[in-house]
């Protein structure tokens, strides 16, 4: 097998990674009998298959300083307990 044969064979990393994932989560839908976690495996297949949907840092750009001061706080409080 040449290289060339095997560009026109190999798969991208990440279509392996999503359908890894979507695979494992529809094994875990198919096992679970609670409600809840069933909703939660449906709502992960629908985000892992429509990315679109899922919010990206630019649409929030204020939030890693947010988090950032959240997190300062919280060590902060724990210093003077």
């Amino acid at each position: 097998m040449t290289a060339a044969d095997m560009e026109r064979v190999d798969v991208p990393l990440a279509d392996v990674e999503l359908q890894t994932a979507c695979e494992t989560t529809r094994k875990a839908l198919a096992k679970t009998n609670s409600p809840s976690d069933r909703i939660a495996y449906a709502n992960d297949l629908f985000l892992l298959t429509h990315p679109e949907a899922c919010a990206t840092d630019a649409d929030y750009p204020e939030w890693p300083a947010q988090v950032a001061e959240l997190i300062d706080r919280s060590e902060n409080s724990r210093r003077t307990r």
